[in-house]
């Protein structure tokens, strides 16, 4: 009884993954696309990955996870964070610039890529921080 039960314990649970990784693929856009030896990522936003549910706690961790959706599309491509040519960032609160940077700017070695910031208003899920790269794929 105890198998039987874990054994359904474990159905459910791969049944919860697949379904979770399944909200984000259902989006109409791809989260990258190559064109010769670029890559151009869609907008990210600081989701979980696989859901559509923002990480709490305001911009600080939505911009972490933000990067690290960045950074995770990139490898899945072929790509790195030090490929990384141009990002354009839209806040919901422009004043939120520096806290965002914090976070931001540690992503980076020595080298920060070209970008563009601006405010924007209704930002997808009432998301803090979304953020789209342009990078070169790795030879």
């Amino acid at each position: 009884m105890i198998k039987t039960i874990l054994c359904a314990v474990g159905v459910l649970l791969a049944s919860a993954t697949v379904a979770a990784e399944d909200e984000q693929a259902k989006l109409p856009f791809s989260k990258a696309l190559r064109v010769g030896n670029m890559l151009y990522l869609s907008g990210e936003l600081g989701a979980k990955p696989g859901t559509m549910s923002l990480v709490p706690g305001g911009i600080g961790p939505e911009t972490r996870q933000t990067m690290d959706n960045i950074k995770a599309t990139l490898e899945a491509h072929g790509s790195d964070m030090d490929h990384v040519v141009k990002c354009l960032v839209m806040m919901a609160d422009i004043s939120e610039w520096a806290a965002m940077n914090e976070v931001y700017r540690t992503y980076f070695d020595d080298r920060f890529p070209a970008r563009s910031a601006m405010g924007a208003n209704g930002l997808a899920l009432g998301a803090r921080v979304e953020i789209e790269c342009m990078a070169t794929v790795k030879e």
